[in-house]
C-alpha cells in the first residue's frame, strides 16, 4: 500500500493495487447493481414522514449518480469498443471511470458531514425562514454544486491525474483507492459513541433492563419508564445522554458493530462501495443526536419542529407520553417506535 496526497489539499489517500485484470468487469458490475439495490431498500425503509433536509437530497443524489455509473459500464462492456463525440471508448475506460467515481466520492465525506451539520444548527436555531419549496430549491442547487466542484477537483487536479494517465502504461493494472475520510469520520464517531457509553453505562443498562414491549395506537412499541422527569420539562445533558445512546444503539447496534469490526481490522474497503446510502443515514443519525445534545436546553417540549430522523424516533429521548392501562396507571414514560 502506498500514500497518496495532493498538494492543493489536505485529504490524503491510500492506493492499493491489485494486478486484476480487466475482465473482472462483471464483478463490478455485479457490485454496483448490490450497491443500487440496497440504496433503493433503504430509500424504501426510511419513514415517510421525514423533513427535507440537505442530507435528504445528497442520499438520492449519490443514488442516482450510482445508477448512472451502473449505466455506462454496462454499455461499454456490451459495445466494447466504439466512438461517442469522437472520443474512442474501450473496456478499459470502465477502469479509468471507477477510479475517476472513488477519488469523487472519497472527497465527499468531509464535505457532506460538515454542510449537513450547518444544516441542522441553522435549522434548530430557526435562523432561516426560507418557505418549503425554497428551501427544497437551495437544497438542489447546493448538491449539484458539491458534485460539481469535486468532479471539477478530481479531474483537474495535477496529481490525481498523473495517477489516471500512468495506468495507460500499466493497463493491465486497476488501482483501488480507499479514503481516509471516511476512516477518520468512523474512527471519531465510534470513539464519540465509547466515551457517551462509558460516561452514563450505568444508567444506559438501568433503561436496557426497563424496556418493555407494549402496543400503543395500533404499533408495537418498546418502552422505558422516565418517571423521575416531570412531564414536558426540559432534560439535562447528563439526562439526555443515556437516552440518545439507547436509541441510537438501539437502531443501529449491527452498523455500529460493523464499524468497530473494520476499524479493528483495517479493512481496505473502495471507495465507490463505502460511500453508500446506509452509511450516510448512519452519519446522519448520530449528527442529529449530537445537535439534540448540545441544544437540549432549547428542546422545548411542545410547539417545537425539531429535526427528523429517517430511521431513529429521537422524540422518545425528550418527549414524555402518558399511555393508559399500562400497569394499571398512568405514568410519563418515553417511547422507542419499532
Amino acid at each position: 500500500m502506498t500514500p497518496f496526497s495532493s498538494d492543493n489539499c489536505s485529504f490524503q489517500y491510500q492506493l492499493h493495487q491489485t494486478n486484476q485484470p480487466l475482465d473482472a468487469t462483471c464483478l463490478l458490475f455485479l457490485i454496483i447493481l448490490g450497491k443500487i439495490l440496497l440504496n433503493i431498500l433503504t430509500l424504501g425503509m426510511r419513514r415517510k414522514n421525514t423533513c427535507q433536509n440537505f442530507m435528504e437530497c445528497f442520499c438520492v443524489s449519490l443514488a442516482f449518480v450510482d445508477f448512472l455509473f451502473l449505466v455506462n459500464i454496462s454499455i461499454i462492456s456490451y459495445f466494447r469498443d466504439f466512438v461517442l463525440l469522437g472520443i474512442r471508448f474501450t473496456k478499459y475506460h470502465i477502469c479509468l471511470f471507477a477510479q475517476i467515481i472513488s477519488f469523487t466520492y472519497g472527497f465527499l465525506h468531509y464535505p457532506v458531514f460538515l454542510v449537513s451539520c450547518v444544516d441542522y444548527c441553522l435549522n434548530f436555531s430557526k435562523l432561516t425562514k426560507l418557505s418549503s419549496k425554497c428551501q427544497k430549491s437551495f437544497y438542489f442547487f447546493a448538491v449539484i454544486l458539491m458534485w460539481v466542484s469535486v468532479f471539477a477537483y478530481v479531474l483537474g487536479d495535477p496529481a490525481i491525474y498523473q495517477h489516471l494517465k500512468a495506468q495507460n502504461i500499466y493497463s493491465y493494472q486497476c488501482p483501488v483507492y480507499v479514503s481516509i475520510q471516511s476512516y477518520c469520520l468512523s474512527l471519531s464517531m465510534m470513539l464519540i459513541l465509547f466515551m457517551a457509553f462509558i460516561t452514563s453505562w450505568s444508567e444506559v443498562i438501568t433503561l436496557v433492563q426497563a424496556i418493555q414491549v407494549t402496543s400503543y395506537r395500533n404499533e408495537t412499541v418498546l418502552y422505558f419508564p422516565s418517571s423521575s422527569l416531570p412531564s414536558y420539562t426540559v432534560n439535562s445533558k447528563k439526562t439526555l445522554l443515556p437516552k440518545l445512546t439507547v436509541c441510537f444503539l438501539g437502531t443501529w447496534l449491527p452498523f455500529v458493530l460493523l464499524q468497530v469490526f473494520i476499524l479493528l481490522l483495517k479493512v481496505q474497503i473502495p471507495a465507490y462501495i463505502e460511500m453508500n446510502i446506509p452509511w450516510l443515514y448512519f452519519v446522519n443519525s448520530f449528527l442529529i443526536a449530537t445537535i439534540y445534545w448540545f441544544n437540549c436546553h432549547k428542546l422545548y417540549l411542545r410547539g417545537t419542529s425539531l429535526p427528523i430522523d429517517p430511521f431513529v424516533d429521537w422524540k422518545c429521548c425528550f418527549i414524555p407520553l402518558t399511555m393508559h392501562n399500562i400497569e394499571q396507571t398512568e405514568k410519563p414514560i418515553s417511547v422507542i417506535i419499532c
